[in-house]
């Protein structure tokens, strides 16, 4: 009897160590490393084993490690990596939906927006509707913040924008700056503080203040807006999508939650430092810096909604994105009805 109740003992405990099954798993950041970003997306890999009891460990590996930063959503989905923190606009290529959700130009005045809707507005179920065919589970969004916007002229408001000469990237933020009466010119990152220099433009969508300060971008466009009015783009957290269902339910939850945990530890470290980074800019009389009113945050937002439905019209996903996105701007108060 004594034999039968240690092996029945010895199989219970088999039993749980099934049950409490570990997770290694890889995941690709679209940063390098020591890069600010990446450094806060190491802490919430480690986070996340402490969250889990040991049952998760996460491997943080930085950009172009196992594959190029716009190959890691295929990469995923045959398992080559586990899974990836990236910006969702890098595979736009597939479905312009991506485009669209990753980085609705104008739609967000601060992070909580944007992640009240993830989380409240339908954009967590969108994520997955687009991941979910390509084998990913999405898990939840962080985001580096609202970008703020490089000047050398005064930008008061949606006026100010005719026939400026300004640096944006290629697709949705030219054709929104485009709309608003801009001219914008499509150059690398490297040559924007040269040509703000020279005159070449005059003025640049770049990044958020503090990483335009330290670069010294202020120096030779003294009339940045911020918080910016135009950017903030959706940083996905997602993973193999078997690998998603074959967690238990508890581990499922430790994931997610530890995603808002690590939301909140970006978006509130980065606006530090750009708390540091404008009063540096504040107390130098050769610096300006412009916070447009809600009413002009509001009138960039109806012109790029126009630019949104453009895109809508591209695919049936991106449709469902702008229906989803402008119900719950309108539902919001943040567009008009």
């Amino acid at each position: 009897m004594k034999m039968t109740i240690l092996t029945l003992a010895a199989a219970l405990t088999l039993g749980s160590a099934a049950a409490a099954q570990d997770f290694n798993l890889r995941f690709q950041s679209s940063d390098p490393a020591g890069n600010p970003n990446f450094e806060l997306k190491q802490a919430w890999a480690a986070r996340v084993g402490e969250m889990s009891g040991g049952r998760i460990a996460v491997e943080m590996l930085p950009v172009g490690s196992i594959v190029q930063h716009t190959e890691t959503q295929d990469a995923v989905a045959a398992g080559i990596i586990d899974g990836h923190i990236t910006d969702t606009s890098y595979f736009s290529g597939k479905d312009p939906a991506f485009g669209l959700i990753a980085n609705p130009v104008g739609a967000w005045s601060s992070p909580d927006q944007m992640l009240q809707f993830i989380e409240y507005g339908g954009g967590k179920e969108l994520m997955n509707e687009l991941l979910n065919p390509y084998g990913l589970q999405f898990i939840g969004a962080t985001t580096p913040g609202l970008e703020a916007f490089v000047s050398s002229v005064p930008l008061t408001g949606v006026d100010d924008l005719e026939g400026l000469k300004m640096r944006a990237p290629e697709g949705l933020v030219q054709r929104v700056f485009a709309a608003a009466g801009a001219a914008p010119v499509n150059l690398p990152g490297s040559e924007v503080f040269t040509s703000l220099d020279k005159g070449v433009i005059d003025a640049a969508d770049y990044t958020v203040f503090s990483t335009n300060h330290q670069q010294g971008m202020h120096d030779v466009a003294g009339h940045p807006v911020y918080p910016g009015f135009h950017s903030m783009p959706l940083v996905e957290v997602s993973m193999n999508l078997n690998t998603w269902e074959s967690m238990p339910a508890d581990l499922q939850s430790i994931m997610e939650v530890s995603v808002r945990d690590f939301a909140r530890d970006m978006t509130s470290q980065l606006a530090m430092r750009d708390q540091v980074a404008v009063a540096e800019a504040n107390a130098n009389p050769e610096i300006t810096v412009h916070n447009w009113s809600d009413a002009e945050r509001a009138r960039f937002r109806e012109i790029a909604v126009g630019q949104w439905e453009e895109v809508a019209g591209q695919s049936d996903n991106a449709q469902r994105v702008y229906d989803t996105l402008t119900t719950y701007l309108r539902e919001q108060g943040l567009v008009a009805e």
